[in-house]
């Protein structure tokens, strides 16, 4: 399938658009107060351009070479979709996103819908042609899109908001009536329809066949659904999914202790499960597939001080496509035969006999350190006796009006009350809690549950977790992982993983070998969504706090002795994302650094989190952390001291690194400067937000001269004062070491 527009249907298109630009200016010219009509003229012949003499049109001629070169990439698109100001451009370039592939696109999204909400209409017109279509053709698409729109016409007084295009698109995208497209008219747009289905994704084109909704409703099992309007089925299991797990958060916030919430958590997320699988996915996962169960005794609460940001993990089925394959029938949870898998279960609820022998589940109260240990004592939990403990989903709980259906095609539905079965071992495995077996196992840290799941291996986890499974065994089951934030505007953050992922692809076309670890964001409105977890990392807080070492004895104790190609390996990890980080955080000008938000990864690659302090904001305007990045002696030390020669490749790295970003700093500018349009985020307090962005990459110094800079980078980093300092601060405001 060709992924490019054919030359010739290009040019005709531009043409056109020209054309209807000369005969509109000569209309207008003629009869004054006329507007040109909208009818599109004739397409001109394809050999024929519009008359060369006037310098204008020389020029649209050398901009249609480009727009028709193999240089032409979806980067410039949306740059000239953004600077130009000429109709005819926009129109054509509007035209043109149909050919490039839907990835590509989707990485812009953010662009592309802060300039519908916050631009003039022409943009938005040359835009809403390709919007539509993809939301025709995918639910994903539609949803992304719908959260997007919400959340960054959020900044407009109210009053315009409601009538603001952004709105209206996302309300059309809502009210759901926008079906998968038949294939448009040509007056729709300029790419002939039977190019159009080339282009594609597999997801998209597998829904055209489904009219609307099929293969969403159920029939006869239940009538409730049957009497539903039928027109909002195809969104409405994903939207009443996300919106179950947003709610869930903003009720956890309420509650005084992270033992609390955790609790709290695992009841609800409980709940969740009877109405899986459904034809619900996680947004940020790459493969397409249908939620199936949550295992809530595995979910924690974050370390947040007034919110309650969460961690699941959600086991899923892969399938070919969300929106038409099957949903995968339900498994209730059964019995433990063997006991080994008895003990690789869990299950965060404390078993009690009631009075007529039979078993009940009742939520913990208080916390898991006050159950004693049956781990060793074989008596307390003969599998035998208890033989299954048999669950009531109680349906009438705080949380059932939220959840309400979004298990729309789930084979069994809440409506048949079908008990649950926790098995013994399940119950035993949780309270013991013993988790990670490497060399440095944690503790549990009531300051942050978290820690201890965190630090557990993700292979062990996995494996553990689909041992204990009902849907285990099924060749397509995956485990995925997402955190869920309430109460935070993601958008700053979005906007730092567009411009890591940038650098990143930069850094890999350039073969720098700097390494950096962007993770996916998702924005749902102003003030939630969710954050992929990174794997197989903690934070440098609880490594310090854990083992008690400085951060080179642990790199000695997790992967060995100095002359060890694992010690060697994780070195060369630490200083290779070292260097990235270094780069980023001045580009970006992060601050707010500290061990609490600065992970270590497994392999010894050091991850920054947490970008809510960038460009011109910063934490209670302290006017703290004057240097460039975090830069501690004992991060110098990992790397061997100041005069090894990790510390010179560290240099080097940093050098090459920005020698690199400078060639196409374009790039990385156009991401932010688009969405400073409209936008009141912090970020871009002030007026020279951009202009600073493009001084700290110093175009006009020679090479010599930015070896000069990074060595003044580095060294203001390592002799400041006030990272020293804001470090003090922090441990005596969040106990953060």
């Amino acid at each position: 399938s060709k992924t490019l527009i054919d030359p010739e249907v290009a040019l005709k298109a531009c043409q056109e658009v020209l054309l209807k630009d000369d005969k509109q200016q000569q209309q207008q010219y003629e009869e004054g107060q006329k507007d040109g009509g909208s009818s599109r003229p004739d397409p001109a012949p394809p050999n024929s351009r519009p008359e060369s003499s006037s310098p204008s049109s020389s020029k649209q001629s050398w901009l249609l070479r480009l727009f028709e070169s193999k240089l032409f990439d979806v980067s410039m698109a949306i740059s000239y979709l953004y600077k130009s100001k000429e109709p005819g451009v926009q129109a054509y370039i509007g035209n043109r996103l149909f050919s490039f592939p839907d990835s590509e696109v989707d990485f812009y999204l953010p662009q592309l819908l802060n300039m519908y909400v916050h631009m003039d209409t022409e943009v938005g017109d040359a835009i809403r042609p390709y919007l539509i279509h993809r939301c025709g053709g995918s639910i994903t698409f539609s949803l992304l899109s719908a959260w997007l729109l919400g959340a960054y016409s959020s900044d407009m007084h109210i009053s315009t908001q409601r009538h603001s295009r952004g709105t209206k698109l996302r309300k059309l995208i809502l009210s759901d009536e926008l079906k998968p497209p038949a294939a448009p008219s040509d007056a729709e747009v300029f790419v002939s329809p039977s190019r159009r289905t080339h282009q594609r994704s597999k997801s998209d084109a597998t829904t055209v066949s489904s009219g609307p909704g099929a293969g969403l409703r159920r029939t006869g099992s239940n009538p409730k659904v049957e009497a539903v309007h039928e027109e909002p089925e195809r969104l409405r299991p994903q939207r009443e999914f996300v919106k179950s797990l947003l709610c869930i958060g903003k009720r956890l916030a309420t509650l005084p202790t992270k033992e609390q919430k955790t609790q709290r958590l695992i009841s609800e997320l409980s709940l969740l499960n009877h109405k899986l699988p459904a034809r619900v996915w996680l947004p940020t996962a790459e493969h397409q597939h249908h939620v199936c169960r949550v295992p809530h005794t595995q979910a924690v609460v974050l370390n947040s001080k007034d919110k309650a940001p969460y961690i699941i993990y959600v086991e899923v089925l892969e399938c070919d496509s969300f929106e038409t394959s099957p949903v995968p029938i339900r498994i209730p949870e059964t019995r433990i035969h063997s006991a080994r898998s008895a003990e690789n279960l869990d299950c965060g609820a404390v078993a009690n006999a009631n009075s007529s022998g039979s078993m009940t589940l009742e939520h913990r109260a208080g916390s898991f350190s006050t159950v004693p240990n049956y781990d060793n004592d074989d008596e307390a939990w003969a599998t035998d006796d208890i033989g299954q403990l048999q669950v009531e989903a109680e349906a009438q709980t705080s949380s059932s009006d939220n959840i309400s259906q979004f298990s729309v095609d789930s084979i069994t539905s809440l409506e048949s009350k079908e008990p649950v079965f926790i098995a013994a071992g399940d119950i035993r495995r949780r309270l013991s809690e013993n988790l990670a077996h490497t060399p440095t196992t944690f503790r549990r840290d009531p300051e942050d549950p978290s820690a201890v799941a965190l630090k557990e291996p993700w292979e062990e986890k996995v494996r553990r977790i689909r041992e204990g499974s009902p849907y285990g065994h099924l060749p397509n089951w995956r485990l995925l992982s997402v955190i869920v934030k309430c109460g935070d505007d993601l958008r700053q953050e979005l906007l730092a993983y567009q411009v890591l992922r940038q650098l990143q692809s930069i850094w890999q076309q350039e073969r720098v070998p700097l390494w950096i670890k962007p993770y996916k964001i998702l924005v749902m409105s102003s003030d939630s969504g969710m954050i992929e977890p990174v794997l197989n990392a903690v934070s440098l807080h609880q490594v310090r706090k854990q083992s008690q070492l400085s951060l080179l004895d642990y790199f000695l104790q997790e992967h060995g002795s100095f002359t060890t190609e694992a010690f060697l390996t994780a070195q060369r990890n630490f200083v290779q994302s070292c260097a990235g980080y270094s780069l980023i955080c001045y580009l970006l000008q992060v601050k707010d650094r500290h061990n609490g938000n600065i992970l270590l990864d497994s392999e010894g690659h050091i991850i920054h989190i947490d970008f809510g302090f960038i460009l011109s904001s910063s934490p209670r305007n302290l006017g703290f952390e004057t240097s460039a990045f975090k830069l501690t002696s004992e991060f110098v030390d990992v790397m061997g001291g100041l005069d090894g020669d990790m510390f010179i490749y560290y240099k080097m790295l940093m050098l090459q690194g920005l020698i690199a970003a400078r060639k196409h700093m374009e790039k990385v500018l156009q991401i932010v400067e688009i969405m400073q349009q409209g936008s009141h985020l912090p970020c871009f307090h002030g007026s020279s937000t951009i202009r600073g962005l493009k001084e700290r990459f110093h175009m006009s110094l020679t090479e010599e001269q930015l070896q000069l800079l990074v060595e003044q980078l580095v060294d203001g980093s390592m002799r400041s004062i006030t990272t020293k300092l804001y470090d003090s601060f922090q441990y005596v405001t969040n106990g953060i070491m």
